[in-house]
């Protein structure tokens, strides 16, 4: 009788037991969004605007409202780098005793570059379009500006040139890449300007549902305008380096030469911030993202943010820019700051061409 009440009981166990499993399997699929559920979620907005801690303001961003999950998580291209391949990368330090400011925008420092104070993806009517680009757009932006912050150049460098011909070396283009390697690939083989290949995606995404999704662009090695020697084209790098994740090194870098590039990752409500300092609060992963870090401060409320410059146009956040918490490495974004100093490679080559195209001006 003893024996056969344990049998029972034993039974009975096992049958809750996998009741409960079940359960938990079932639920599992609800606890994640589905690849065709709206990114946009009213839900998310309402706990984050509701809750006073909260920081930042969220919103229904037009700019992803015919955005499906899957169609907003192909757009963040950011790789996680191996760590083994980051040993060999130099990390970029600065002495302590530099004094640095209390609130800095790069873009009132060098009031004369143009390119730090642009939407680079704006030209090209909505950001990346349908290509998870970032991680190129990122560092192109960054380069961009540290010519004219060394070399007085106002020049737009490709994008294009980047995602279409670094190849495996640098990721895998339009389905995503590692950040260092295309500093990597300024050094060893230069980026040409915008105005000889421009990005490959002039349709962007403002049909709804922003599909097909785009094949990696075929690298030509060859100028539109034939005028234009692709090889006289190109802009070096010096070199390609990390920045210590202390904020304070990061912050000297970018105050003593320019703009750097930074990935974190991406959560479903950083796609519905609209102002303020962001740190998350809800949702789950989305992948990884690169952006332009010019600068830092500290908000009314007392809190330490990055200013940072998105690529999904003026339509997104604070007109295309956004703080995010510093000195906490938020959503990781301290973790792996890249950038490189501009080579005089070339350069001469740029103000003779600038200088032939103004006299040019003048006797029209």
């Amino acid at each position: 009788m003893a024996t056969s009440l344990c049998f029972f009981t034993l039974l009975l166990f096992l049958e809750t037991i996998s009741f409960f499993h079940l359960q938990v399997i079932a639920a599992a699929p609800d606890s994640k969004p589905k690849l065709n559920s709206r990114i946009l979620q009213d839900s998310i907005i309402k706990k984050i605007n509701e809750d006073p801690n909260a920081g930042w303001e969220a919103a229904m961003n037009p700019q992803f409202s015919n955005y499906t999950v899957g169609q907003f998580k192909y757009i963040l291209g950011v790789k996680p780098t191996p760590k083994k391949e980051l040993r060999g990368v130099p990390v970029m330090s600065h002495p302590k005793s530099l004094k640095l400011p209390k609130e800095f925008d790069a873009r009132k420092a060098w009031r004369q570059c143009s390119t730090i104070g642009r939407i680079l993806a704006h030209l090209y009517f909505i950001f990346q379009g349908h290509c998870g680009s970032c991680w190129a757009f990122g560092a192109v932006e960054s380069l961009s500006d540290r010519f004219c912050i060394h070399f007085d150049l106002n020049i737009s460098l490709s994008v294009n040139d980047l995602l279409a011909c670094c190849g495996f070396l640098c990721g895998d283009g339009c389905n995503g890449g590692y950040p260092i390697y295309a500093w990597r690939y300024f050094v060893h083989h230069g980026v040409v300007t915008e105005e000889c290949d421009p990005y490959f995606d002039d349709i962007g995404c403002s049909h709804p549902g922003c599909t097909p999704e785009f094949p990696t662009p075929k690298c030509v090695r060859k100028c539109i305008n034939k005028n234009q020697l692709w090889r006289r084209s190109k802009h070096y790098g010096v070199n390609a380096y990390r920045i210590s994740s202390d904020p304070h090194d990061i912050m000297a870098e970018v105050y003593k030469n320019g703009p750097v590039e930074v990935d974190f990752t991406v959560y479903e409500d950083f796609a519905h911030y609209r102002s303020g300092v962001y740190k998350h609060i809800t949702g789950n992963v989305m992948g990884g993202h690169a952006v332009k870090l010019i600068g830092w401060g500290t908000s009314d409320d007392g809190e330490d943010y990055w200013l940072l410059a998105n690529q999904w146009n003026r339509g997104w956040g604070d007109d295309g820019y956004f703080k995010m918490r510093r000195g906490k490495n938020e959503c990781g974004i301290e973790g792996n700051v890249v950038a490189g100093l501009p080579s005089a490679r070339n350069v001469h080559l740029v103000r003779e061409v600038a200088g032939v195209d103004a006299l040019g001006d003048v006797s029209a």
